[in-house]
């Protein structure tokens, strides 16, 4: 049976928590986990260190609140993703009727790679709406930005306040139409110079020969490996799905590589490509989840006269 303010709720219960003090914080978050304690329902905490400790320390001693190593989960949006499925699905298995979960994501996050995990946002309406989770995000708004907290406002469909009320967002929109949005990604510096290789219609192994040549020998064997498959899937996946001419472009910085592909098409179809595998792995679905798991950062641009897939392997931050 759910409970608190999710009673009577069906699938996901998803709060935002903008929290302007440490005391705004307390009064919501500390409440939201005792209650789930209270309810014998599974209750999480994936808060980042410093909140981490202050949330612990105001808990009682031996209160049964799990916490998640915060940072590990939301190193990529597609990995949390598919983190948190494996782990309600098994909490469902073993009967919860509703796991309560806490969490925010790294500081990091709420800049210039804000564009996916403003995506993930939004996907997770979805992604987990199959399961009776009832979540908040915290955000600290005296560190956020204000274009992530107005993003914020139109991914959640509700916000927890702290005199207990949970009241609606009305600039929610729905995840489908909140990811065909076109969203520019801000531009990475190393772009502002001419790119290490601009290939036109490559084939698939000159592509990946591009990725290798470029390598400055300062990234992981692994990133390089990572982001010469991403690549292939991206020009394949143009090449199959996408409408030519197929121009890859590639700059490379002290401790990035950044790889743009673009075709004249619109894109995939799939809202949640790349954040969720594709059901059947067609359509490119596959490939762009690939890239999501395994490159430092994934920008998709559509615009009216093609469509562009940026991938970064090593720093994102600029």
């Amino acid at each position: 049976m759910r409970t608190g303010a999710a009673a009577g709720h069906t699938g996901y219960f998803h709060e935002a928590l903008c929290y302007d003090s440490d005391d705004h914080l307390l009064a919501v978050a500390v409440p939201f986990l005792l209650g789930g304690v209270a309810a014998g329902e599974p209750t999480l905490v994936g808060l980042g260190g410093r909140t981490a400790d202050l949330v612990r320390a105001a808990l009682p001693a031996g209160a049964p609140v799990t916490f998640l190593a915060g940072g590990a989960v939301y190193a990529r949006p597609a990995g949390a993703i598919r983190s948190y499925r494996e782990l309600l699905a098994g909490h469902v298995a073993a009967g919860a009727a509703q796991i309560r979960i806490i969490g925010e994501l790294p500081v990091a996050a709420l800049g210039v790679t804000w564009d996916w995990w403003a995506r993930y946002e939004s996907a997770i309406n979805h992604a987990y709406d199959e399961f009776p989770l009832w979540s908040m995000c915290a955000y600290d708004t005296r560190v956020t930005p204000a274009p992530v907290l107005a993003d914020v406002l139109r991914t959640y469909p509700r916000t927890a306040l702290p005199d207990g009320r949970h009241v609606p967002n009305n600039g929610y929109i729905d995840p489908v139409s909140y990811l065909s949005e076109p969203r520019a990604p801000v531009p990475d510096p190393v772009q502002r110079a001419a790119p290490h290789a601009d290939l036109v219609d490559p084939t698939l192994s000159a592509a990946r020969q591009a990725v290798r040549d470029a390598d400055p020998g300062v990234l992981p064997d692994q990133d390089v490996d990572d982001l010469i498959v991403s690549v292939s899937e991206a020009v394949a996946n143009a090449q199959r799905h996408g409408r030519g001419p197929v121009r890859m472009r590639l700059w490379r910085g002290a401790d990035r590589i950044v790889v743009t592909v673009r075709d004249t098409g619109g894109g995939p179809k799939d809202p949640f490509a790349g954040l969720l595998p594709a059901g059947d792995g067609t359509a490119g679905g596959l490939g762009l989840w690939i890239a999501h798991q395994s490159c430092s950062h994934v920008a998709l641009h559509r615009r009216d006269d093609g469509f562009t897939i940026r991938l970064t392997a090593g720093n994102p931050h600029h």
